[in-house]
């Protein structure tokens, strides 16, 4: 018999009483106001200072003529600054608009236009790219005064940084704007907008999903109580703020729980390691390629970390690894996307490993998540692949101005049809296989390039992998791996072809294997994820196919 979700949980769970931000926030401080509340590049907030920032820089952007509803763009890397603008923005009933620092200038412009963005934080340089020079190459208005006809709505830009342009302000300026005081939040509703995350393309522009207050706020709680996350923890999360797994998952999960957010500007394995070891973190969450690039630092071994668990979006083989060699034995694996704010299926952390290590996933209380026959309704039996579909709290309330994109991704029952694959057991658990995207098909046989590199990366002299499908005159595609060996290795290509035959079924062994010493060259996401479409350019020059 099937069981229900409090019997699989092991013990009962509810929504929080609070459905917003402020609320959030102004129960974090009652809570637990002297306690950390923020570790970024060497600076501390406790949850005391954090409010009394938040309020003070929210009468700031009321002097410049901002209020509910109005779209503000933050451009930077991790650091203090951002979860105080995020926090002020949703304080006065505003909307988060966070931009991907690895945007080229084109995509900038598009995201700031398309979000109707009327006030930009960036900060001058980060990561050698300078935004100034940037910015003021698609708004010229940026060198005198703003508006800009290529960005008729964004009114004010304020840089944080030395290097601040005539028609713009300094953060420093903009922060003399207070009024002092303690200023009282906005009246904000759970259905409010609160943050706008452009998914990111790799075809087309991005979409940018409408996120409410009550979605983060939901999202951030269930997923904090399926990790276990309390107010003693120190969490240390890599994850960029301008993607979901860093507000939702990170941020505004510590907020929700006591627990002390830890971050650094970006992910510098070095920085890293010296934070998490010298603030004592107790929890973390990273993707798969953050995990692998911590385990095969040559400090690894030295690391004397004391993790107990955290999130982790990794597949089967890293999982172990994860509590074999970082002792996370209440590691939580779970399956999100932006649309869906973005988690939706989560282990708890107190449930048996044998299930849990293999990334079958619990839907988050109150949500419907099932697999379906992809582009339909009709629900598949345990054990079948198809698309995972989602309904409920956790859905996006659409793509920002972009109907059609809308009406396609959820259908007129609610399900919000996420594109990618997935299996689900006899008891409602939820596995994610691959994007749909990415598959190819070998033969008559659809693989996921997430079982072929699960694979590889169980060998002992492979640190990471990556699977594309190139073409195949017989077969129509055959699978092709980029590898990064540990150093030192004599592993062959061969060897290695061979290897993975002996633990896969044959449609799925890599036809062509290339070693490589890095993804960077090839193309990264700034959430540490290998762009596949970039990935499979190289793969058709690297053997032999013509791009057509």
């Amino acid at each position: 018999m099937k069981k229900n979700l409090s019997e699989l949980v092991g013990k009962a769970e509810s929504h929080p009483e609070f459905r917003t931000i402020p609320e959030g926030l102004i129960r974090a401080e009652a809570l637990w106001g002297d306690q950390d509340a923020l570790v970024i590049e060497g600076q501390r907030v406790t949850y005391r200072e954090l409010l009394e920032r938040v309020t003070q820089t929210a009468q700031c952007l009321g002097r410049l003529g901002l209020g509910h509803g109005d779209h503000i763009a933050l451009c930077m890397g991790n650091c203090v600054e951002w979860v105080v603008l995020a926090y002020a923005v949703h304080w006065i009933g505003g909307v988060v608009i966070p931009v991907n620092t690895r945007f080229k200038a084109e995509e900038l412009r598009y995201c700031l236009h398309q979000s109707d963005s009327k006030l930009l934080f960036v900060v001058d340089r980060f990561l050698n790219i300078d935004f100034i020079k940037m910015l003021g190459s698609i708004a010229p208005a940026l060198h005198a005064q703003f508006p800009d006809p290529a960005l008729p709505l964004l009114k004010h830009v304020v840089v944080l940084g030395d290097h601040v342009p005539t028609g713009a302000m300094s953060y420093a300026r903009f922060s003399s704007l207070a009024e002092g005081g303690l200023a009282a939040p906005s009246t904000v509703t759970p259905g409010d907008v609160a943050l706008i995350q452009y998914t990111s393309g790799t075809t087309s522009f991005p979409k940018g999903a409408m996120l409410t207050h009550q979605n983060l706020i939901l999202d951030a709680w269930h997923v904090s109580k399926r990790l276990g996350l309390n107010s003693t923890d120190r969490y240390f999360s890599g994850r960029p703020l301008f993607h979901v797994a860093g507000t939702t998952l990170s941020m505004i999960a510590s907020m929700v729980s006591g627990a002390c957010y830890i971050t650094s500007a970006s992910f510098h394995v070095p920085t890293v390691i010296k934070v998490m070891r010298e603030e004592k973190c107790t929890m973390t969450s990273a993707n798969e390629t953050m995990f692998l690039m911590l385990m095969n630092d040559p400090d690894f071994a030295t690391m004397n970390l004391k993790l107990r668990g955290g999130m982790a979006a990794v597949g089967s083989e890293v999982a172990h690894q994860l509590v074999s060699r970082f002792g996370m034995t209440d590691i939580g694996l779970g399956y999100g996307l932006s649309e869906s704010s973005p988690n939706c299926v989560l282990t708890p952390f107190d449930e048996a490993p044998q299930k849990r290590l293999m990334g079958f996933a619990l839907p988050l209380y109150e949500l419907e998540v099932k697999i379906f026959k992809e582009n339909t309704t009709e629900e598949l039996k345990p054990g079948e692949p198809g698309e995972i579909c989602i309904r409920g709290w956790s859905v996006m309330k659409g793509y920002y101005k972009m109907p059609d994109a809308t009406a396609k991704a959820i259908d007129p029952e609610g399900w919000l049809h996420t594109g990618d694959m997935g299996v689900a057991d006899e008891d409602g658990r939820i596995c994610f296989i691959d994007r749909l995207k990415d598959m190819f098909r070998v033969g008559g046989e659809n693989v996921a390039p997430a079982d072929v590199e699960n694979v590889l990366n169980g060998h002992p002299e492979v640190k990471q992998s990556q699977v594309v499908g190139v073409p195949d005159k017989r077969l129509l595609q055959v699978a092709a791996a980029y590898v990064i060996k540990v150093e030192g290795s004599t592993l062959s290509e061969d060897q290695l072809i061979e290897w993975t035959r002996e633990r896969c079924a044959g449609f799925k062994v890599p036809r062509y294997v290339k070693f490589i010493d890095t993804f960077e060259n090839i193309g990264m996401t700034a959430s540490a994820k290998v762009q596949r479409n970039k990935l499979l350019e190289q793969a058709l020059i690297d053997f032999g196919f013509s791009a057509s």
